[in-house]
């Protein structure tokens, strides 16, 4: 999840896809999955992946009601011992909720958990965290109230957020970028500019990736310099290995065909 420091990557949340993920909404990636064997064996490989470089999965239960109950980052926001559960930006989605609410509630004893209100919304994937900075986009999914809520948070807790407005070709802030490390943000041409994150604190930047590479651009970072790649995406794998990551690769054809990219898919807490 986009909204952990790298330190704080220890333990995930996951989802099993469901059975009726070929009715998955699908607008800017894909025409929707098609495959869901495949579906399963490249989710199966994304948990394999992420347990094998050290981090706790949990995988709960898939919801057959609903499609896209396997992009759990949307759900929920930890940051920093506090939860915020926002008003999901696709009425369809909003059932995903409870379970994943759940599960937190039980998991992290002593965090704080609040929830949103309607008319705020927001989903997960609109948040991006940069060591102690955050940036949100807003979008079709995350409304100004949704960010005003958001902001009583990292205000309460001292950090700063910026605004990104997203493209409308595209989803979420994180659909096309991504922190694989607490000092780096990967960005498309194209969608965005350097300028877009304003001034960063020293030593940060935004490498720029080609636009043709937007989906490449969502990876997650692990400690150790590793870092979680969708496979196809070549300047984005040799940007990262040329700065001394090593890149772990993934099929993400079925994912990406109902708009999910590698961060959908869990939450970190």
């Amino acid at each position: 999840m986009a909204t952990v420091r790298l330190d704080q990557k220890s333990r995930a949340m996951v989802r099993a896809v469901p059975d009726s993920y070929t009715e998955a909404l699908a607008k800017y990636f894909g025409t929707g999955p098609t495959d869901i064997t495949k579906a399963k064996a490249q989710h199966a490989a994304y948990v394999e992946a992420l347990t094998n470089n050290g981090v706790e999965v949990t995988i709960l239960p898939a919801d057959h009601n609903h499609p896209d109950c396997i992009f759990v980052e949307d759900q929920a926001v930890v940051i920093d011992g506090h939860v915020l559960l926002p008003v999901p930006g696709h009425e369809s989605r909003r059932g995903e909720q409870p379970p994943i609410a759940e599960f937190l509630s039980n998991s992290l004893k002593g965090h704080q958990v609040c929830s949103m209100a309607s008319p705020a919304m927001m989903d997960g994937g609109d948040l991006l965290r940069l060591g102690d900075l955050f940036f949100v986009g807003r979008s079709t999914r995350t409304n100004d109230e949704g960010i005003a809520e958001l902001k009583d948070l990292l205000d309460h807790l001292g950090h700063e957020l910026r605004i990104v407005d997203i493209p409308s070709h595209t989803l979420h802030l994180t659909s096309f970028s991504s922190t694989p490390c607490d000092k780096i943000i990967l960005a498309p041409e194209g969608y965005l500019s350097p300028q877009s994150f304003g001034q960063l604190p020293e030593g940060c930047e935004v490498l720029m990736m080609p636009e043709q590479e937007v989906y490449g651009c969502n990876t997650i970072g692990l400690p150790g310099k590793k870092v979680l790649i969708a496979d196809g995406y070549p300047n984005v794998r040799a940007t990262l290995e040329e700065r001394g990551f090593e890149t772990i690769v993934l099929d993400m054809s079925e994912i990406r065909a109902a708009d999910g990219s590698l961060t959908c898919c869990s939450l970190f807490y």
